[in-house]
């Protein structure tokens, strides 16, 4: 099933389950850079509502999603509802009704009535999220973006996609390609105030960053867009990440 079929499913569940308490449906990520890539890529949306769902909503609203785990990319679904007045009057960091991702999978097969219970909180990443539907998101169903969404201030999308990468001296072993194809588009976003996708990042890098990290770069790139397997100098990607994090936190 592809990704227009697996969000044209879950917008009919959830105008079912939701009703005039659905605003809309909005989608970020990879889809709405137009590079979603199914075996690298997850489905991104927000689901935005005027007020809070209720728990037996919440639970119908994950269950729709743990449904649909066999027809969904490999890295699955990520979701938050979020209510209509944290979009239009932003705070951050922002405050969430409920989410879910790939990651949370074991919690809810466990007990799904508590996950859905607790899910709740503030979210740093949804500035980011909020920014990219502003600038290439997609209304999948509902209200239209313009008059859902506010204006996201600079400082806060930066602190946002800055604490994404935070432990990337860590992390680059483990996930090399999100690691640096999100470390050149956070400085991309820093020194030239770029809102893009990890692929457009990527050919960023390999114009504006030292050409010793073009192989690099190029081969992460080459990654994401394909199924293959990513392959480099591990050396080299460590040399890279402290290169990129000092650049980065320096500004």
């Amino acid at each position: 099933m592809d990704y227009k079929q697996i969000l044209n499913q879950i917008s009919c569940a959830y105008k079912e389950i939701l009703k005039d308490n659905l605003v809309g449906i909005y989608v970020h990520g990879s889809i709405a850079f137009g590079c979603f890539n199914h075996s690298k890529s997850d489905i991104d949306f927000l689901a935005v509502t005027k007020s809070t769902p209720s728990q037996e909503e919440k639970v119908m609203l994950i269950q729709i999603l743990l449904d649909l785990e066999s027809s969904s990319p490999p890295k699955g679904i990520e979701m938050s509802v979020v209510l209509e007045r944290n979009c239009l009057n932003f705070t951050y960091p922002t405050p969430f009704e409920l989410h879910f991702s790939n990651s949370h999978l074991e919690k809810c097969g466990v007990n799904l009535e508590e996950y859905c219970a607790v899910m709740n909180g503030t979210d740093k990443d949804l500035a980011a999220h909020f920014t990219v539907i502003k600038t290439v998101g997609i209304a999948w169903y509902g209200k239209s973006i313009e008059s859902v969404f506010g204006d996201v201030p600079k400082h806060y999308y930066l602190d946002s996609i800055k604490n994404d990468i935070e432990n990337s001296e860590n992390e680059i072993r483990s996930n090399p390609v999100y690691i640096i194809l999100n470390l050149c588009r956070v400085l991309a976003f820093i020194q030239e105030d770029l809102v893009i996708s990890k692929e457009q990042g990527a050919l960023w890098g390999i114009k504006n960053l030292p050409h010793i990290y073009n192989p690099l770069i190029e081969e992460a790139l080459k990654s994401y867009q394909s199924d293959d397997d990513f392959l480099t100098d591990n050396k080299l990607a460590e040399r890279f990440s402290r290169y990129m994090t000092e650049q980065i936190f320096s500004e």
